[in-house]
């Protein structure tokens, strides 16, 4: 893969593959961000999105809607790719197994166009077309957790990691499953026009440009939604005064309760103590921070409310069973 030439590139071309099966919101998740990208710029993009399949005629996708692509490969050949999105598709067996799936005609033509592309991208399962391709040799990347396993099983020399929304190794970027393809657009986009622009193209999606409890696919703090206004309220002061002392008394003290109807209200709604919630909030704030910054822990202990890097570890070490630089180290979107 080439770097991009802005010079002679005016119009930057974003190819999205298309194969029969495909799950159709890795095709038009990404499509739809670069849409409401024009509408956030009021003007020209940049990009020119092109769907492109085998032949023109419609191709079925895993949800049963037909997509009719824009061009062929072959009318592609000889144009100049600027970013490589590929989706993926699977089945799912009696037992409920999800298995990737991969078209052997489909490889060669994943090669072809990523061999002058600035960038290649992978949606979901698409990682399992782009290591078929030896574009992921040597490189961390993730995928849907649910073929993660068979992603590392079939490409022992890929570092598969099934944590991230969705991870940059060089010029290579993959993504999790489904609706992760919206943060790894709004990350490209991010990339070419800065943040405060894909922050909006967010907000037009009414999702965050960096989602609560960090990037991960599982995030440790993720609750039911709370039964009471009382419990919600709560949650919102906790998470919007982290760096508060938060104690019992003092949480106590804003919903109107006494301590032990405090203690009582969260072990009925969330199954813990205050103060055990109060720390994973916290732990949560800072592995936003320790994927997406490079403060120091002291810094990253002191914006979270955890005060010291002491501190820090020891909440790392319950929560997470691991220590904040080595956190740091795996989960860092950037490679």
């Amino acid at each position: 893969m080439q770097p991009a030439d802005p010079d002679i590139m005016i119009e930057r071309l974003v190819v999205v593959t298309l194969f029969e099966g495909v799950d159709l919101l890795d095709v038009t998740g990404p499509a739809e961000v670069f849409a409401l990208l024009a509408r956030e710029l009021d003007g020209p993009t940049g990009y020119e999105v092109v769907l492109a399949a085998e032949t023109a005629g419609p191709v079925r996708t895993s949800a049963g809607v037909r997509v009719l692509p824009d061009a062929t490969f072959d009318d592609l050949a000889g144009r100049r790719v600027d970013t490589l999105v590929v989706p993926g598709a699977v089945e799912v067996d009696d037992a409920r197994r999800v298995r990737a799936l991969v078209d052997p005609a489909l490889v060669p033509r994943v090669q072809a166009l990523a061999d002058g592309a600035r960038r290649v991208a992978s949606v979901c399962v698409g990682a399992h077309v782009l290591a078929a391709a030896g574009l992921l040799e040597g490189r961390r990347v993730t995928t849907h957790w649910s073929t993660a396993p068979q992603l590392a099983a079939e490409h022992p020399g890929v570092r598969v990691d099934a944590d991230p929304i969705f991870v940059r190794d060089g010029d290579v970027w993959t993504g999790a499953g489904l609706t992760a393809c919206l943060d790894l657009t709004l990350a490209l986009v991010a990339d070419d026009h800065g943040q405060e622009v894909a922050l909006r193209v967010a907000r037009q999606l009414v999702m965050f440009l960096q989602r609560p409890g960090g990037q991960s696919q599982f995030s440790v703090s993720v609750e039911p939604a709370s039964a009471t206004r009382r419990m919600a309220g709560l949650r919102q002061h906790v998470a919007r005064h982290l760096t508060d002392p938060l104690t019992v008394p003092d949480l106590a003290a804003h919903a109107h309760l006494s301590e032990r109807q405090l203690a009582r209200l969260f072990r009925a709604e969330l199954g813990t103590t205050p103060a055990a919630y109060v720390e994973r909030a916290r732990v949560e704030r800072a592995r936003q921070l320790l994927e997406t910054t490079d403060h120091s822990l002291a810094r990253v202990a002191t914006s979270c409310g955890l005060g010291t890097t002491d501190t820090l570890a020891r909440a790392f070490r319950r929560q997470l069973d691991t220590t904040p630089a080595q956190y740091r180290e795996r989960f860092r979107i950037t490679a």
